[in-house]
């Protein structure tokens, strides 16, 4: 089937949190801990947290707090009044920068290859309103066509509203668009539910049993698009 959209999550996908940026966080607050040892433990708190009940209850900002609880506590961080002194301060830097500021070397590569083959890119995102100039600050927003951030819309992703808003504004159709993204029961379910292609990108390999195609990354997705 001919793409010629391809809609793209921003975290978990584009950008991931500056986990240096968090270390030193917990640092002012006496707490060391490896940078590493948070991104180790990210993928496995994003599918624990990847449930259709938790996602239908709770928004995506008290999402955004828990997950962070989680990553310190999976890398071994105790969650004692220091540690929440210094998750609020992300929090803080969240509200107004966005902490997901690392782009991996791969991502770059794989907007440029995508746009060479013809197909707009749009991110269609769950977020704070922060994405847009957030993209800007890390160079992205040249390599995309489009950004959709659902603070500004007033709708979620599974919410199919939030594809249907991507599409009309891209001018594009369902039956021509893939979304890639990190969650199942928000990006595939909501992308199907829009009538979209859905591609799970399944960084920790943690979703074997999904039923639709995966990627560990972006880097994968122009030569799927190919098979698809």
């Amino acid at each position: 089937m001919p793409f010629e959209t391809i809609f793209l999550d921003a975290g978990g996908v584009l950008v991931w949190p500056n986990w240096t940026r968090v270390r030193d966080a917990l640092r002012a607050h006496s707490i060391e801990i490896d940078p590493g040892a948070l991104a180790a433990a990210d993928p496995v708190v994003r599918k624990s947290l990847d449930d259709a009940g938790m996602i239908a209850a709770a928004a995506d900002q008290r999402r955004s707090w828990n997950y962070f609880e989680l990553v310190l506590t999976n890398a071994g961080v105790t969650l004692s009044p220091a540690a929440e002194a210094a998750l609020a301060s992300v929090h803080d830097y969240q509200r107004t920068s966005n902490i997901w500021e690392h782009v991996p070397d791969f991502v770059p590569p794989a907007l440029q290859t995508l746009r060479s083959r013809g197909h707009k890119l749009v991110v269609v995102s769950n977020s704070n309103g922060t994405v847009r100039e957030s993209f800007r600050r890390l160079g992205l927003a040249g390599l995309v066509d489009l950004v959709v951030d659902s603070a500004e819309e007033g709708f979620q992703k599974p919410d199919r509203r939030l594809f249907d808003v991507a599409l009309e504004r891209a001018g594009a159709q369902a039956e021509t668009t893939l979304h890639a993204g990190d969650f199942y029961f928000i990006d595939v379910v909501g992308a199907r539910a829009a009538g979209l292609t859905p591609v799970l990108v399944d960084q920790g390999g943690l979703y074997p049993e999904a039923d639709c195609a995966r990627i560990r990354s972006i880097a994968e997705l122009p030569d799927l698009i190919g098979r698809l």
